[in-house]
């Protein structure tokens, strides 16, 4: 496969025919400028995206954000729309982690105000929310609640006091998929989540202190509550070992029950199993179990950051939920298929939600203008939230959740030093909390594609709109 391949429809989309492989059920097509072209090539995510296109079920085509690289079996960055009848349901197209997704709360002051706060905000913060590999809280939640978590989500935890109204409502599915079922949780999973409610991990999971740089649509960000210099907090976390051991699994499942199906598949990592059956359905229940320990735990971290900001600013000060959205999730959506209306299973990976104006699974407020998608940057670098638009539909409602590598990790830390990173932020007038040294490396900007072209890239080909930039004041990172 090389770019000769490739059939150009516009200068921001592009095209792999059907007939380039006799495997694929559909065509392939990424969402690139030319010149990101040259990076998608440097690994295996368009082979990976072709592989997508043979999945029994796939409706119109596998999709791949311009934020594309290499994942297991699914690139990240992909999206794939089976048909929940006669279709298949893939773990490796939602990922291990879980509801990985993202959170912004928002302040009622500006990054004036917390001037001479920052350094401790920032201190105080990372002092109640462990992170780095492995890291979970002092504290273990009992199996007995740990299954209410797991099939209730966040909404649990609000109605049992940690939260307030607007954070169930400004959440995606409200915080809770419904279909989910604790029993199809293995006791090792379970056993993983027990110390991780309201932590962050390690990897590319961070917290930011933010402020808003750059207002590109005034009345969207008016509507949204945001105005220049407000200080905003990002969120980057999913549901930690947990739902890395339910992916595992189901993934050894999935692999057993091909043969059973007489699934066959070009990369074993697509192990999938009919939607229907009882390993699809199995999954799909701890799949969603999972998702709802996920909102559960950037709700715990959202409490305790709440208790910083009090204790650091006063009891006058509060921090309110602009929007939290998953981008490593499988989800039923209906949607308009040859003329008939069609349930099909939306796999998300890397991907984020992006639901234009009117429609119905967003908040009331947000029916009017569209649902806010939040997209980081790399550490140091900028972050945007955008919003969904109906010219989206194509990509069913579908843009990138991220800058997406450029640079594996064993590359970046072989190449990259960790204290160089730590100079440029601080050149840059960015703190970093990190208990470790050892991660930086992974985790730095020269490791990523640049954030501001794969925005732009989006925008062009209409899957959302900028509205506000976010410049990073302080970094919380495990190793």
């Amino acid at each position: 496969m090389n770019k000769q391949d490739l059939v150009k429809i516009n200068d921001f989309l592009w095209e792999i025919p059907q007939s380039f492989n006799s495997a694929m059920r559909v065509p392939a097509r990424i969402y690139a400028s030319e010149k990101m072209l040259e990076e998608v090539f440097r690994d295996h995510s368009i082979n990976q995206l072709i592989n997508v296109a043979s999945l029994p079920g796939i409706i119109n085509y596998s999709l791949a954000m311009p934020d594309i690289h290499e994942g297991y079996g699914f690139p990240i960055g992909g999206v794939a729309a089976i048909s929940a009848d006669n279709g298949v349901i893939s773990p490796g197209g939602v990922g291990y982690d879980i509801n990985c997704g993202m959170r912004i709360l928002l302040s009622d002051i500006s990054s004036f105000d917390i001037e001479d706060l920052l350094n401790r905000l920032a201190t105080e913060i990372s002092k109640v929310i462990p992170s780095g590999l492995g890291k979970g809280q002092k504290i273990k939640i009992s199996q007995k609640d740990l299954i209410k978590i797991l099939e209730g989500g966040s909404k649990k935890l609000i109605e049992d006091g940690y939260g307030q109204k607007e954070d169930f409502e400004y959440c995606e599915s409200f915080g809770c998929l419904a279909k989910s079922d604790a029993n199809l949780v293995s006791l090792k999973a379970k056993k993983r989540g027990e110390d991780q409610l309201g932590t962050l991990g390690s990897g590319n999971h961070f917290l930011e202190i933010q402020k808003v740089n750059k207002i590109f649509d005034k009345e969207l960000a008016e509507k949204m509550g945001i105005f220049e210099n407000q200080i905003v907090i990002m969120i980057h976390t999913g549901s930690r070992g947990l739902g890395h051991q339910i992916a595992t699994d189901y993934i050894q499942i999935m692999m057993r029950s091909m043969l059973k199906y007489d699934i066959k598949l070009a990369d074993r990592e697509l192990a999938c199993a009919p939607f229907k059956s009882k390993e699809g359905q199995d999954y799909f229940s701890a799949m969603s179990a999972a998702a709802n320990f996920a909102w559960a735990n950037r709700q715990m971290i959202t409490y305790y950051i709440r208790q910083v900001w009090k204790k650091v600013l006063g009891e006058n000060n509060n921090l309110k939920l602009l929007y939290d959205v998953a981008h490593n999730i499988a989800k039923l959506e209906e949607y308009e298929i040859n003329g008939q209306k069609e349930v099909l299973i939306i796999h998300r990976k890397g991907a984020t939600r992006a639901f234009p104006k009117g429609h119905l699974e967003i908040p009331e407020k947000y029916r009017l203008i569209g649902q806010p998608v939040l997209i980081p940057g790399s550490m140091g670098s900028f972050s945007y939230i955008l919003i969904g638009k109906e010219s989206g539909k194509e990509s069913w409602y579908s843009t990138c959740h991220g800058a997406g590598r450029k640079m594996s990790r064993t590359s970046a830390t072989k190449n990259l030093s960790s204290q160089e990173i730590i100079d440029d932020l601080k050149n840059k007038n960015i703190l970093i909390k990190c208990d470790s040294l050892r991660g930086l490396a992974e985790e730095a900007p020269q490791a990523y594609k640049n954030i501001d072209e794969v925005v732009e890239v989006v925008c062009e080909s209409g899957l959302s709109s900028k509205v506000i930039q976010l410049k990073p004041l302080a970094v919380i990172k495990g190793e």
